[in-house]
């Protein structure tokens, strides 16, 4: 199915059959502040009118600046936080309204890899109950079973199964992150919502990281989201890129074609602040610099969100709210502009 024709419904939607997730016209608007009347409410607008989709074993990466509402949208897919308006389609259940069985059953089919490897490792339990207590929760295998799963995953992620009677503070930030992808993949999921997962990591361990979770989707088979601001990271990992600005999409495009051709004026400017690893090469020269601040979700600019910091912009942009349009096969883009 296209993205465009993912604009059409919002109601209980049959999936292709390769897609695994359909998320149509998701917002997430937070209430800020006290007024007498509750409806005069100002409003953070974190996700603004955002459709995707993820296929069955595909790698789809959300990119932007701190704010553009990467994060938001993985927890509302891992209903962390409920939705204001839009759906999330997964498989044959509804994320948005799904309760009892079926919620659990999405729990058990979503998991994530947290941003942080040392906030998210509870620092009183050791490994092998921090594994176990997916499996625990869902009642899956024996109590033998489980014991051999998590020594089995512990090896998978390049650890040991003497690791499971060690504390998370015994253990450097690398060895916590691949002790908190351990734990995501215990269950068996369908969906790995990757939040930031190598960001806190030395650079030396950001690519062992990534190669270990590559290794991973072929051996487990599952889909992933992967929410970064590293292009380079996105580039190496994705196989689909969704560009954010201000909680909307701003291009969408296979990865090979959006690094290869970025058609939106903010994409362009991400990709020539990307550093170049060759001290030979100036790139300076070919550096876009975006004037200005982001605008504060509470009161967006009219139109076109990133018309205040765009280099092409017109009076027209601050009228028209850009529809995600394709403009090749595949690549999609937000701008009035040909």
């Amino acid at each position: 199915m296209s993205e465009a024709a993912l604009k059409q419904d919002t109601g209980q939607q049959t999936l292709d059959d390769d897609e695994l997730l359909r998320v149509v016209n998701l917002k997430k608007y937070f209430p800020v502040g006290k007024t007498f009347f509750a409806k005069n409410r100002r409003q953070v607008k974190a996700v603004d009118d955002v459709s995707f989709s993820v296929k069955k074993g595909e790698v789809v990466g959300l990119v932007g600046e701190s704010g553009s509402g990467k994060t938001t949208i993985g927890r509302m897919i891992m209903r962390l936080i409920d939705p204001t308006s839009g759906s999330i389609q997964f498989g044959e259940t509804d994320v948005a309204t799904a309760e009892g069985k079926q919620l659990m059953a999405m729990r058990k089919a979503i998991q994530i890899i947290f941003q942080d490897p040392y906030g998210s490792l509870n620092p009183r339990m050791k490994v092998g109950p921090i594994i176990r207590e997916g499996l625990d929760v869902h009642r899956m295998y024996s109590m033998a079973e489980r014991n051999e799963r998590i020594a089995r995953l512990l090896e998978t992620v390049g650890l040991g199964p003497a690791h499971v009677n060690r504390h998370p503070h015994e253990f450097s930030g690398g060895q916590r992150q691949r002790i908190g992808i351990a734990r995501a993949l215990a269950v068996s999921p369908q969906l790995l919502v990757a939040d930031e997962p190598v960001s806190a990591l030395d650079v030396s361990v950001q690519a062992q990281v990534l190669n270990l979770l590559q290794d991973l989707k072929e051996e487990y088979e599952f889909s992933m989201l992967m929410i970064s601001h590293d292009l380079g990271v996105v580039e190496h990992a994705c196989d689909k890129v969704i560009v954010l600005y201000l909680g909307r999409v701003m291009e969408m495009a296979p990865a090979e074609k959006l690094y290869a051709d970025p058609v939106h004026p903010y994409t362009q400017s991400l990709l020539s602040a990307m550093p170049v690893p060759d001290p030979r090469r100036r790139h300076d020269q070919n550096r876009i610099i975006l004037k200005g601040d982001i605008p504060s979700p509470i009161n967006p600019p009219s139109g076109c969100v990133f018309r205040t910091r765009c280099p092409i912009a017109t009076d027209e942009c601050a009228r028209v709210v850009p529809p995600l349009e394709e403009t090749s096969p595949g690549h999609f883009k937000a701008c009035i502009h040909r």
